[in-house]
């Protein structure tokens, strides 16, 4: 008896097991095509994860330059590293995003 990954959710199962006991995704009447069915939900929910995670980080991003230049924050207050520090996090964040996005559209092919 050996332990498997889910094909629907990847929790560790009984190969054995006729249906997983964490999504009751059932195992008996299992094929090919539902498995790259699956795999192509799960890539889109992984994808739809991360573009809003980038439109968390863009929002991050412009939200520290505006109010960077709508206030006008002198250097030296806590506003100024406040906005400075949202600015470049938002930036950061939305380029590591993007890779990752980009890193994940290219191992599905």
């Amino acid at each position: 008896m050996a332990v498997i990954s889910c094909p629907s959710c990847k929790k560790k199962i009984s190969d054995k097991a006729k249906s997983c006991s964490h999504c009751q995704l059932d195992l008996q009447n299992f094929d090919e095509e539902k498995f790259q069915t699956i795999n192509k939900i799960n890539l889109i929910n992984k994808s739809q994860k991360l573009m809003i995670h980038s439109f968390i980080a863009i929002l991050l991003f412009c939200g520290g330059f505006l109010f960077f230049y709508l206030e006008e924050v002198q250097l030296g207050t806590w506003q100024y590293t406040v906005a400075v520090m949202s600015t470049v996090v938002g930036f950061v964040l939305y380029l590591v995003t993007r890779i990752r996005l980009f890193l994940l559209k290219r191992s599905s092919k």
